[in-house]
C-alpha cells in the first residue's frame, strides 16, 4: 500500500504583534554625500529618512505567510523587508534563527528603523535599504508537494531587481532559498547578497566555521585575526591572552569578523546548552561568505539589546554571503543579466560542532589524543534509512555500521583508536544505502598558517605609478560605493597622463553617462573606439561600441545609435545587451518584423533577460501572433513570478482576444502584486517608453490616479504629461502637467533617468513650473551635477518663495559645493522662516551656527527659542545639553539628560553618554569646590554608570581617568589617603599614546591629561611629565599635516551635514593637545594662548572651554590645579 503524498501547508494571515512606533519619514530630500555605512557609503536619496523611534508599544496587524512541514514552521514577513520572521524546529520546540516576539526598531539601518531577529536579506547593500518597508509577495503550490514563498523588489537607488523563493519540501528539514539578482538597466550595475540570521546567545553559545578557516578579517578587510584562537590586538581588544573568539561569551566589544576563506560549503551556529544550533550550507564556490556580528558581551552591547527587544535577550548575526566574501564587498551585474544562487537554512542537534555539512547531512568527528578515542555524531535531515557510517584510518577500519538517521534520531558513538593513528588520517564517511556520499570528513594535517595580510587603503590619483593602476582604482570605488573617495579624480588623472587609453575613456564616460551627461559622455567612448580601431576595426571587446550606442541613443540620435549598437554585437560579450538596445529602437519605429528577428538574437544569448522577454511579447502581441505572445508571456512568470511587464502583457492580450473575466483576474493579482506603490507603476510605464509604446504606459500609470485615495504622486502626473505630448495629446498634457504642479511635494525624490526625461520635458512645456524645477534639482543633486541642481533650485526660489525646502538645499549646495558660507545662512534661515516647524532645518540651522564659529551663548538662546522642535529630535536635544555643560550649566543638563529616552544612531554612539559624564563630573568639581565632599563622591559615581535611559551602555575598557582623579581628590579632600591612592592609581593607567579621536570608541586626548595629574598626586613627576609631553610632542608634530578622509571609515559622524575642513579640525585637536600638555607643566600663560586659538577656530569646543578654568587659579602644590567653577 502506497504511503499518502505528504503536503507542504502554505497559509497567510494577520497577526497582532507589539510593536513601537517609528516618527514620519522627514519630507527633506536626505542627499548625505559623504555619510559611511557599513564602510561604504551611506546615501539614501530617494529614500526617505526615519530617525524617530517612540518608547510606546501597542498592537499592530502584520501579513504573515506561513509555510510549514512535519518538522519545520517559517513565517514570512513581507511587510518588513520580505525577512523571514521566525523558523522553528517543530521536533524539539527549538527556534533555530532567533524569535523576537515585538517589533522594536532602532536606528541602526541605512534610512533609520531596523529591527532584529528572524533572517533578514541584505541587499543590493548592507543593510537592505527597504529591509523596514514592504516588498512584493505571492505563494506557489508546487507538483512535489512543496510550497514556495515569493518576495521580490525593485531596488530605487540603482534599478536592480531580486526576487526570492523560500521553499519548504514534504520530509526535508531544511528551508530552501533561491533568490534571482536581476539588472534592469542598460547600465553596469553592483550588489552584494548578505542573508542574515540572528541566533539567540548566552554564554554556551558558540559560532561554528569550518575547521579550514583560521583567520577572519574586519569589515574592508581592514585588520585581521587569528581563529578561533585570538592572539592579537582586535576592535582595541587585547586577545594576547589567547582568546577562543568563536564563544559570544568572550567578546566584550561590538566585532564584526569574516571568514578569509574556507573550501567547506557551511556556517553555523550552536548552543551547547540545549545542544541544537542552526546550519547555512550553500556552494562555497559562489557562497564564500562566512560572518559573525555581535554587539559585544558587555553593557554596551545589552544596552543595544534593551533597544531591540523586550524579552528575548541578546542575539548574534551569523551572516553567510553570496557573491561577497567581506563587507563591503560588490560584485557586478551587466546590464540586462541575472544572477541566481541557492541557500538552505537548517536546524540541528545532539552533535555538537559540526565539522562539515550538506544539505542531507551533518557531522561531527572529535578526537582525545589523550584516550586515543574518537567521537563520531551524525544528523540527517531528513527519515534515511540504510544509512552506512564508517570510520577508518590508516591502521584500519574502526567503524562501519548501518542506521536510520532523521531530523529527530541522530547518531553518536565513541571509537577507540590505534595509538600510533594520526589525526590527519582518519576519516568518517557517510553514504546513503546506494553508497553515494552524504557527507564526510578528515582533519586537515595541523600546520603553521600562512596569515593574510590586511588591506591597504587606496592611494591618491598622482601617488599611483601607471594608467592601468588608476583605472583599476577608479572601477574599485564604483564597484565598491565608497562614500568619500571619487571614481573620477583617478579617472581624470589617468586621461592627464594619456588621453587615449581606452579602458578608462570607457569607464570615465559611462561615469557621465549614469549622471545623464550623455552629450558629454559621447567624445569618450569615440576615443576609445579610435584607440581600439588603430591597428583593427573588429576589435577584441566591443563594450565602447555599446556604450556610444546607448549614449546616442538618449540623446535622441537613433540612426547612428543603431550602427554603434550593431558594431557592439560582434563581441560575444556585449551580443545579448546590443540586440536587445537594436530591437528597442525597431520597436520604437514600428518595424515589428525586423524587431522579433533583434530580440531573438538577444535572447539566444540571454533568455533570462526579463526586459528582453517583455519586448519580444509585445512585439508577438502587436504583430499578432497572440497564442505565441501568451505562451512566452506565461514562461517568463514560471522564470520570474513577480514580473510585471509579464502580467500586464497577459492582460493586454486577454483584452485582445475578448476574454474580460479573465483580464480582470490577471489584472487584480497584478494590482496586489504591485501594492499600489507608484513607483513599480513607474518602473512597469518606463519600460514601455523605453520602447516607444507610449499609449501601454499611459494606460499603467492612469491605474495610479483612478485607485488613488490619496493626493497622486507627482511623477505619476508628469509621466503622464509626458507620454501624453508623444502622442500629440497636447490637452491632455497640460492638464496632467497642471496637475502635476498641484500635486504635494512631500516625498517626492526622483532619481531614475525616465524622470530625468519627464522633468526636462515639463519644463521644456512649462517654464513656470518651479515644483518641476526642484524635483528635477534633486535629480541633478543626487548624480553629482551641482552647479546645474543649483540654478534649477534657484530658478524654482525665484518662482515660489515660499517653498521651504528649495532653500533648504540650496543652502546645503551653497555651503558644501560653492563654499558660499554667508549664502548658505542666508538660505537656510529662509527655510526656516518658510517652515519653523521643520524640526531638521532647525537642527541643519544650529550645525551652521556651529560651523560658523557662533557664540555658544547665542546658540543656546536659539535652542531654548525652539525647545518645542528641540525636544523632537535627540540629536538637537543632544545639542541643546552639550551647549548647557559647555557654559558650565551642569545641574540643568542633568535635569535634560535624566527625563528623556534616548535612540543613537548605531555608529553615532558617545554623544548623549559623553554629555552625561561630563555633566556629572562637572557637577562633582563644583562640589569639590564648595567642599561638599560627599556630595562630589556621589555625582562623581554616577558619572560611571549609565541609567538606561540613555540608551547606551559603557564600553569595555572606556579610559575614566578624569572621573577616577578627582574621585582621588574627593578622597584626599575627606583625609582618606589610601582610598586616594588606589583611585589615582586607576586614574593613571591606560593608553597613553595620543592620537586622532572621531569615533566613540577612540580616546580623547584628555584622558592622557588626566592620568599625568594623578602621576602628579602619585609624587611621580617623571611619569607626569612623560604624559604632558606626549601631548605637546604629538600636538606640535601633527600641527601642520594635511589630513585625509580615513579610507577604511566605518561612519564619519561629522560629515553628516555640511563638510569638515580636516585642516580646521587637525589644527583645533592638536592645539588642545599642546594646551593640555602645557597646563599640566604648569605653563599656564602658554597653554592659555593655546586654547584661546582652539576657541577662536571653534568657540563651541567644550574640552577647551572646560579647561581654561586650570589656568585661571593655580595652586603652588606640586600637581594641585584647581579650576574656577
Amino acid at each position: 500500500m502506497n504511503e499518502p503524498k505528504q503536503i507542504v501547508q502554505v497559509w497567510e494571515e494577520t497577526r497582532d504583534i507589539p510593536t513601537y512606533g517609528t516618527g514620519e519619514p522627514d519630507k527633506n530630500p536626505m542627499f548625505l554625500e559623504k555619510r559611511v555605512y557599513q564602510g561604504s557609503t551611506g546615501k539614501v536619496y530617494p529614500y526617505p529618512v526615519i530617525d524617530k523611534i517612540f518608547d510606546d508599544k501597542k498592537l499592530q496587524s502584520y501579513q504573515l505567510i506561513i509555510i510549514e512541514n512535519e518538522y519545520l514552521h517559517i513565517e514570512v514577513m513581507p511587510e518588513l523587508g520580505g525577512r523571514i520572521y521566525r523558523a522553528l524546529d517543530k521536533t524539539n520546540n527549538y527556534d533555530f534563527v532567533y524569535y523576537n516576539r515585538v517589533i522594536k526598531p532602532a536606528l541602526v539601518g541605512l534610512a533609520g528603523p531596523w529591527i532584529s531577529g528572524g533572517i533578514e536579506f541584505n541587499w543590493p547593500q548592507h543593510h537592505r535599504p527597504n529591509t523596514f518597508g514592504p516588498v512584493e509577495n505571492t505563494i506557489t503550490e508546487n507538483e512535489d508537494g512543496s510550497a514556495t514563498v515569493w518576495v521580490s523588489e525593485i531596488d530605487r537607488m540603482y534599478g536592480t531587481k531580486v526576487t526570492t523563493g523560500f521553499t519548504l519540501y514534504p520530509g526535508k528539514a531544511y528551508l530552501e532559498v533561491k533568490s534571482q539578482v536581476y539588472n534592469r538597466t542598460p547600465f553596469p550595475q553592483t550588489f552584494l547578497w548578505w542573508a542574515n540570521p540572528a541566533v539567540a546567545v548566552n554564554e554556551h553559545t558558540q559560532s561554528v566555521f569550518p575547521p579550514d578557516v583560521h583567520a577572519v578579517f574586519d569589515h574592508g578587510k581592514r585588520d585581521v585575526s587569528k581563529f578561533p584562537i585570538a592572539t592579537g590586538t582586535y576592535y582595541k581588544m587585547d586577545y594576547s591572552e589567547g582568546v577562543d573568539i568563536s564563544r559570544y561569551k568572550n567578546i566584550p566589544v561590538p566585532t564584526s569578523y569574516m571568514a578569509y576563506k574556507s573550501d567547506y560549503n557551511f556556517v553555523g551556529g550552536y548552543d551547547h546548552g540545549v545542544k541544537a544550533g542552526l546550519l547555512h550550507v550553500a556552494n562555497h564556490h559562489i557562497s564564500p561568505g562566512k560572518k559573525q556580528w555581535t554587539w559585544g558581551n558587555g553593557d554596551f552591547g545589552q544596552a543595544w539589546d534593551r533597544h531591540l527587544t523586550d524579552e528575548d535577550g541578546p542575539y548574534i548575526e551569523l551572516m553567510t554571503g553570496v557573491f561577497t566574501d567581506n563587507q563591503p564587498d560588490f560584485t557586478w551585474l551587466q546590464p540586462y543579466e541575472e544572477k541566481s544562487f541557492t541557500q538552505y537554512f537548517m536546524p540541528y542537534k545532539n552533535i555538537g560542532v559540526v565539522k562539515n555539512a550538506s544539505i542531507e547531512a551533518a557531522v561531527n568527528l572529535e578526537l582525545n589524543a589523550a584516550t586515543s578515542e574518537a567521537s563520531v555524531f551524525v544528523y540527517g535531515t531528513s527519515s534515511l534509512k540504510d544509512v552506512t557510517i564508517e570510520l577508518t584510518g590508516k591502521k584500519g577500519r574502526y567503524l562501519q555500521e548501518t542506521v536510520i538517521l532523521s531530523p529527530e534520531k541522530t547518531y553518536q558513538s565513541v571509537i577507540k583508536l590505534d595509538v600510533e593513528e594520526r589525526e590527519h588520517d582518519i576519516c568518517v564517511c557517510v553514504t546513503d544505502q546506494n553508497g553515494v556520499i552524504l557527507i564526510s570528513y578528515q582533519p586537515q594535517e595541523k600546520k603553521i598558517e600562512e596569515m593574510p595580510e590586511a588591506a591597504k587603503p587606496l592611494p591618491n590619483p598622482v601617488e599611483l605609478k601607471t594608467t592601468e593602476e588608476l583605472y583599476l582604482a577608479g572601477l574599485h570605488l564604483e564597484q565598491y560605493r565608497h562614500a568619500t573617495f571619487e571614481p573620477e579624480d583617478y579617472y581624470e588623472e589617468g586621461l592627464k597622463r594619456d588621453p587615449k587609453d581606452i579602458r578608462i575613456n570607457v569607464a570615465y564616460g559611462t561615469l557621465l553617462l549614469r549622471r545623464g551627461l550623455f552629450a558629454e559622455s559621447e567624445q569618450y567612448f569615440q576615443t576609445a573606439i579610435r584607440s581600439l580601431t588603430w591597428r583593427n576595426p573588429n576589435p577584441y571587446d566591443s563594450e565602447a561600441y555599446y556604450q556610444l550606442g546607448l549614449s546616442l541613443k538618449l540623446q535622441g540620435k537613433q540612426k547612428e545609435a543603431y550602427s554603434a549598437f550593431y558594431k557592439s554585437t560582434w563581441s560575444a560579450a556585449w551580443k545579448d545587451s546590443g540586440f536587445f538596445s537594436l530591437a528597442q529602437i525597431a520597436a520604437e519605429n514600428g518595424a515589428w518584423k525586423e524587431a522579433l528577428e533583434l530580440i531573438e538574437a538577444s535572447l539566444n544569448r540571454n533568455h533570462r533577460n526579463l526586459k528582453g522577454r517583455h519586448l519580444k511579447t509585445v512585439i508577438l502581441r502587436k504583430s499578432g501572433r497572440l497564442a505565441e505572445a501568451k505562451r512566452f508571456a506565461e514562461e517568463t512568470v514560471k522564470l520570474d513570478i513577480a514580473d510585471f511587464s509579464a502580467y500586464n502583457e497577459l492582460y493586454l492580450l486577454a483584452i485582445k482576444e475578448g476574454q474580460l473575466d479573465r483580464a480582470n483576474r490577471i489584472l487584480e493579482e497584478l494590482i496586489k502584486l504591485m501594492r499600489d506603490d507608484e513607483l513599480n507603476y513607474l518602473q512597469l510605464a518606463a519600460d514601455y517608453e523605453e520602447c516607444g509604446l507610449y499609449e501601454e504606459a499611459i494606460e499603467v500609470l492612469k491605474r495610479v490616479v483612478q485607485r488613488s485615495v490619496k493626493s497622486v504622486y507627482p511623477m505619476i502626473y508628469y509621466a503622464l504629461a509626458y507620454l501624453s505630448s508623444k502622442i500629440n495629446d497636447n490637452n491632455q498634457a497640460e492638464a496632467y502637467l497642471n496637475a502635476g504642479g498641484a500635486a504635494s511635494s512631500d516625498y517626492c525624490f526622483p532619481n531614475i533617468l525616465f524622470e530625468y526625461r519627464i522633468l526636462n520635458a515639463a519644463i521644456k512645456m512649462n517654464p513656470m513650473d518651479n515644483k518641476a524645477k526642484y524635483y528635477l534639482g534633486n535629480l541633478l543633486y543626487d548624480k553629482k551635477r551641482y552647479n546645474e541642481a543649483i540654478k534649477l533650485w534657484e530658478e524654482s526660489r525665484a518662482l515660489n518663495p515660499e517653498l521651504s525646502t528649495v532653500h533648504r538645499n540650496l543652502a546645503l549646495a551653497y555651503y558644501n559645493h560653492l563654499h558660499q558660507p554667508q549664502e548658505a545662512l542666508v538660505s537656510l534661515k529662509t527655510a526656516f522662516s518658510c517652515n519653523n516647524s521643520d524640526a531638521r532645518v532647525l537642527f541643519e540651522l544650529d550645525q551652521l551656527y556651529k560651523k560658523l564659529g557662533y557664540e555658544p551663548e547665542k546658540r543656546l538662546t536659539f535652542l531654548h527659542d525652539n525647545f518645542q522642535l528641540v525636544e523632537s529630535r535627540d540629536d538637537l536635544f543632544i545639542e541643546l545639553v552639550t551647549l548647557l555643560n559647555t557654559m558650565g550649566q551642569c545641574k540643568a543638563a542633568i535635569k535634560l539628560l535624566e527625563n528623556r529616552n534616548f535612540h543613537p544612531w548605531e555608529g553615532g554612539e558617545g554623544k548623549v553618554t559623553g554629555q552625561y559624564v561630563t555633566a556629572y563630573t562637572e557637577l562633582g568639581k563644583y562640589y569639590l569646590a564648595e567642599q561638599k565632599i560627599l556630595d562630589a563622591i556621589h555625582a562623581l559615581n554616577k558619572a560611571l554608570v549609565f541609567p538606561h535611559n540613555l540608551g547606551e551602555g559603557k564600553l569595555y575598557g572606556a579610559q575614566e581617568n578624569n572621573i577616577y582623579y578627582y574621585l582621588g581628590c574627593a578622597y584626599e579632600e575627606l583625609g582618606e589617603k589610601e582610598t586616594a591612592r588606589e583611585y589615582f592609581t586607576f586614574a593613571s593607567k591606560g593608553l597613553e599614546e595620543p592620537a586622532s579621536a572621531m569615533y566613540y570608541n577612540d580616546q580623547p586626548p584628555d584622558m592622557i591629561f588626566y592620568q599625568g595629574l594623578s602621576w602628579l598626586k602619585l609624587q611621580n613627576e617623571k611619569e607626569a611629565k612623560r604624559r604632558f609631553n606626549k601631548l605637546i610632542d604629538y600636538g606640535e608634530q601633527h600641527l601642520f599635516d594635511q589630513p585625509n578622509i580615513d579610507y577604511f571609515a566605518v561612519s564619519l559622524p561629522h560629515f553628516l551635514v555640511f563638510d569638515d575642513n580636516l585642516l580646521v579640525r587637525n589644527e583645533i585637536h592638536c592645539r588642545y593637545m599642546i594646551a593640555l600638555g602645557m597646563i599640566g607643566l604648569k605653563e599656564f600663560e602658554s597653554a592659555s594662548e593655546q586654547l584661546k586659538r582652539v576657541l577662536a577656530l571653534d568657540p563651541s569646543h567644550q574640552g577647551a572651554m572646560i579647561h581654561q578654568a586650570f589656568c585661571s587659579t593655580i595652586n603652588v602644590k606640586v600637581g594641585e590645579v584647581n579650576e574656577r567653577v
